[in-house]
């Protein structure tokens, strides 16, 4: 039997990046967890991926909860103004809100936020703090380089293995959400 994943954060960037197809996946991403009552915990920024996914969830009645700074609000990024957003003083109290309240992550692609707020949760995997699953969208084969890097950091003897960690990989929305719904299987 699938364990029920409830509310996932999703992590991804404040710009659309170059490939429209990034912002065709992050709101696909947004539908499909709406549609499935999964609760999105995000940002809080009404900007690129991160805006997109969470007006798509809002568009098909999901329930979305931004966590943001008043730093990113004040300098980059306007909070979304269609759902309940938190504000709280830093980036590290950001990251640890949002851990906090969902039972996974979806990683879409971003920069350098984006890397740092997986690579937290990765680490906490990997010292035994965290089970969470971290579910990719490697929307245009997006994150091949960090698998690369992930791998070679297991050959290179940094890590004991890969597999030790919950992630899962896709490369199509649907396909994300049929790991994201068979999760615990």
């Amino acid at each position: 039997m699938a364990y029920k994943l409830n509310s996932l954060a999703v992590y991804c960037g404040h710009q659309f990046g170059t490939n429209p197809q990034f912002e065709r996946d992050a709101t696909r991403i947004g539908e499909l967890l709406a549609r499935n009552k999964i609760r999105m915990i995000f940002g809080g920024g009404n900007v690129g991926l991160m805006g997109a996914t969470a007006s798509s969830a809002i568009k098909n009645g999901g329930v979305v909860l931004g966590v943001t700074t008043h730093n990113v609000v004040a300098k980059q990024e306007p909070a979304h103004t269609e759902i309940q957003v938190e504000i709280v003083d830093g980036v590290n109290e950001r990251k640890q809100r949002m851990y906090e309240l969902s039972d996974g992550f979806i990683i879409l692609p971003g920069g350098i936020g984006t890397l740092n707020e997986f690579t937290d949760i990765l680490t906490m995997q990997q010292i035994g703090e965290s089970k969470k699953p971290i579910f990719f969208m490697n929307t245009a084969k997006f994150w091949e380089s960090f698998s690369q890097m992930f791998l070679c950091m297991q050959d290179s003897g940094f890590i004991e293995n890969v597999d030790d960690y919950h992630v899962h990989v896709a490369n199509t929305p649907d396909e994300l959400f049929q790991q994201i719904l068979n999760y615990g299987e």
